[in-house]
């Protein structure tokens, strides 16, 4: 019995150095991280805050879109367009203090 598995392995040599080098490069560059002492909990937060400041951005950019509808309806008279760019103005306001509105909820 081993001495047919050692016939497959060295019929296979070519696989195995392949597998053996690449098992060497993979343990080589395998470095530890380890959190410098910090909270895990802050490292949560900072990535909470990060979305959000996202979003914020997010609906900026969306209540600019909406001053601009706002500013071409103005000028050409078109009062559906008016209230779409009210619309999306509004929109943009509650996505971008989206945060600010929870902490009052909770």
């Amino acid at each position: 019995m081993i001495k047919h598995i050692l016939s497959k392995l060295l019929r296979n040599r070519k696989r195995l150095v392949k597998l053996l080098v690449t098992l060497a490069m993979y343990l080589s560059t395998a470095t530890l991280a380890l959190a410098a002492g910090s909270d895990p909990l802050t490292a949560i937060n900072n990535l909470s805050d990060f979305v959000f400041q996202a979003i914020k951005a997010i609906g900026m950019l969306i209540l600019l879109f909406g001053l601009v509808q706002f500013g071409m309806s103005v000028q050409s008279h078109d009062t559906q367009q008016r209230s779409q760019g009210i619309l999306c103005m509004l929109g943009g306001l509650i996505i971008a203090f989206a945060k600010e509105i929870l902490d009052m909820i909770l």
